[in-house]
């Protein structure tokens, strides 16, 4: 009997069943692989202050990982024999249990003062370097073997990308949703352990099948399967499927570090950018159209001259609503649009681990570009509108051969050279550039009409109008960043020139007027009249001696400037880069407390360190952006403080925050270690907005209701009482939070 003859004796059912089979097993082995991901990076976010970058370190990891999976996944392919690839696997996936259950590899306690990027990657290598690794080349391998048995629909194998995608999809979407809010983190672990011995048999099962099978005897010299390899990828081909994928990958990391800035470095943040990623693929790797590619083409351009008009006019996200909406809106249909094309590219089922390891292998890069190289290049986020103009270039037409033919595209390029070279030699702004930026502003959505099927003219078109903005903010002398793995901070001069500000994201640090004389005062959230100001007075006067204050979260260093003779202050600060500002862009602490110590690395552990019961008061104000690092908010963080408090003292967290209603979290997980809160939102009357003397929202945390004194009712605290979940390292739930703020 041939080998086609022995295929079609095998009856329809079986084939079905088969297919179901390794459909569970790619759709189980995504999910495990993709509800790792935010489950293990928030197990690391208390040691790196809850930043934004350690997830855009993580994914580099997870996509390096990913290649080296697929790059596995091709060699048991294309070098062994069926039996011989399956054993191995099987060996690989049990060796991978050694590392259950998942947790944080010993020896890996406080990270260092710099460096932090490779002591992230070390910590995951260490951690969950071999699962992920065993997991990640599932996908391409269980492809492989099924497009092997030529069962079902083993002759189109690339249906099952989709489904493993769908269960990528449903791992990350239930996790703020559903996992985070109802588990905690020991529970989501054992589930995870549990799912991964499950995955072992099923891959079991299906290696057991593809060697029974009349297939698995065929000699597959070079390649998976004996028909259906076509020609072999060219050099163009391969820089195709590399272009495509680097693209999306790296403007989803770009994208998950602007949300996450400005509203939660949590899962919940992450996820979105990333599940979108994932829906991409599930929707482009179908036999038929399932959204018209033509229909993202026309809609591309306009989606994202918006978001580089939001970009250059540097606007804050007032709200989850529209402003968020645009920029994932954007990234979907760029990455449908840059998707569509791979899948449009793809190969003959006998080069699909190769396809799969290419395209892994963009991935990697476009991570690499954006989570590494860019926070290093750039003193701002630069890679941003450099990405929006790559991903004009993933359309249609856009070839090297139509650049040379098109002289305004040459025109565009020449003016963006000229610009950047005058932005590297400091020429000033001149009126000219602030009309050409109104004239290119007002001209974008021009250029997405009449010119969305020129992908030069527009790219160069985008870039220039943000370069623009940035050479003339450089250009007055007012405005400079500065960039660390913890942000992108931006030093800048209000436009009536009578105040200095330390901004992150959309949020003020620290305010100083300009040419002021005597001790600077205090200003933003921090001026006296302010619930901060308050907490500081009400300690003194019911101490009536010198105090001893800890203040987690350095800023401009504001707050210095409440040290009066005799105190002891000490801060707290993650960024090394933000204690390099505070002492030299503003006066406060060289003015103020010169002589106050900072120490540098995340308060959780920097405090437990310190002396105990050594200060009167601390004050926790560790936003970065209005991003508020959860672990600075739970029970275990709570006992940190309450140890480092002298008897009677008194914790003042800071949470205004535009996207989370945190008081409730506060008072609830006080209340659970046996403490009272009181808390106020003070609002700024206008004139003193004007004098840039913020609204803030505080709570004050005490063992004894006399810790409290003038903070009482009459002076706008209340106490705070809640029905929320205490949180603690093992639970917190971001969405409840926002929930709270929008719906209260």
């Amino acid at each position: 009997m041939s080998l086609a003859d022995a295929r079609a004796s095998l009856p329809s059912s079986t084939g079905s069943w088969i297919t179901a089979v390794f459909g569970a097993a790619v759709f189980t082995s995504a999910a495990l692989l993709f509800a790792v991901q935010p489950l293990f990076a928030k197990m690391v976010l208390p040691r790196l202050g809850g930043s934004p970058g350690v997830w855009s370190v993580a994914m580099v990891f997870f996509q390096a990982m990913l290649l080296g999976g697929y790059a596995y996944a091709h060699v048991l392919t294309t070098c062994l024999r069926p039996r011989a690839a399956v054993a191995v696997h099987i060996a690989v996936l049990a060796a991978a249990t050694l590392a259950l259950p998942l947790g944080m590899a010993a020896g890996w306690g406080r990270p260092p003062a710099s460096g932090e990027t490779l002591w992230l990657i070390g910590l995951f290598t260490a951690s969950i370097g071999l699962p992920f690794f065993a997991l990640s080349a599932n996908g391409p391998l269980l492809q492989a073997w099924f497009a092997r048995t030529q069962c079902g629909q083993g002759r189109n194998p690339y249906w099952l990308y989709a489904a493993s995608n769908v269960g990528s999809f449903l791992a990350l979407l239930s996790y703020p949703f559903l996992v985070e809010p109802l588990t905690t983190l020991g529970l989501q672990v054992t589930a995870w352990s549990q799912g991964f011995y499950l995955l072992i048999a099923l891959v079991a099962f299906c290696g057991a099948l593809l060697v029974q099978l009349p297939a698995a005897e065929a000699p597959a010299p070079g390649g998976l399967i004996e028909t259906g390899a076509g020609a072999a990828p060219d050099f163009r081909a391969i820089a195709g499927w590399v272009g495509f994928a680097f693209v999306p990958s790296a403007l989803m990391v770009a994208v998950t570090a602007y949300l996450s800035t400005d509203v939660a470095a949590a899962p919940f943040m992450w996820v979105l950018p990333l599940g979108l990623f994932l829906l991409t693929f599930v929707l482009v790797f179908q036999d038929r159209e399932l959204v018209s590619h033509r229909f993202l083409l026309m809609l591309q351009p306009f989606l994202l001259i918006m978001v580089v008009l939001t970009l250059t006019a540097q606007t804050a996200i007032s709200a989850l609503g529209p402003v968020v909406l645009l920029h994932l809106t954007a990234f979907f249909v760029t990455a449908m649009v840059c998707h569509g094309e791979l899948a449009r590219r793809r190969p003959a089922p006998g080069h699909l681990t190769a396809f799969y390891l290419w395209m892994s292998f963009g991935g990697m890069l476009g991570g690499i570009f954006t989570g590494l190289l860019a926070p290093h290049l750039f003193s701002w986020v630069a890679e941003y509108p450099l990405l929006l103009g790559l991903a004009v270039l993933c359309r249609p037409g856009a070839s090297w051969r139509a650049f040379k033919a098109d002289r305004i595209a040459q025109g565009l390029a020449a003016a963006g050279a000229a610009l950047v070279f005058a932005g590297l030699i400091g020429v000033p702004a001149w009126p000219i550039l602030a009309a050409a930026a109104v004239l290119l502003m007002r001209g974008l959505l021009i250029g997405a009409i009449l010119w969305r099927n020129r992908p030069f003219r527009l790219m160069l078109l985008m870039l220039l109008a943000v370069g623009i903005m940035r050479v003339f903010d450089a250009g007055t002398g007012e405005t400079h960043t500065t960039r660390s793995f913890f942000g992108v901070h931006r030093i800048s001069v209000t436009d009536d020139g009578r105040f200095k500000q330390l901004a992150h994201g959309t949020t003020v640090h620290g305010i100083e007027r300009i040419a002021a004389t005597g001790r600077p005062e205090p200003l933003s959230y921090y001026h006296a009249a302010g619930p901060l100001g308050q907490a500081i007075a009400a300690t003194r006067e019911r101490l009536g001696r010198p105090i001893r204050v800890a203040v987690v979260g350095l800023g401009s260093g504001s707050l210095a400037c409440y040290a009066e003779p005799g105190d002891a202050w000490r801060f707290y600060e993650i960024d090394v880069e933000i204690e390099r500002i505070a002492r030299t862009e503003f006066s406060f602490l060289r003015q103020c407390a010169p002589e106050a110590p900072v120490v540098l690395g995340d308060a959780r552990l920097t405090l437990a360190e310190g002396e105990q019961g050594a200060a009167d008061l601390i004050i926790i104000d560790a936003f970065s952006s209005d991003s508020i690092p959860s672990h600075l908010l739970t029970a275990e963080a709570l006992a940190v403080y309450r140890r480092k408090l002298a008897p009677g003292g008194l914790v003042a967290l800071h949470v205004s925050n535009r996207h989370m209603e945190l008081s409730p979290v506060v008072a609830a997980t006080a209340a659970a270690q046996g403490l009272a809160a009181r808390g106020i939102a003070y609002v700024s009357p206008p004139e003193a907005v004007e004098a840039k003397r913020f609204s803030a929202t505080v709570v004050v945390v005490a063992e004894q209701a006399d810790s409290f004194r003038r903070l009482d009712a009459a002076h706008g605290w209340q106490p705070l009482r809640s029905d929320v979940r205490p949180w603690t390292d093992d639970y917190s739930n971001i969405v409840g939070a926002i929930i709270g703020r929008y719906w209260r």
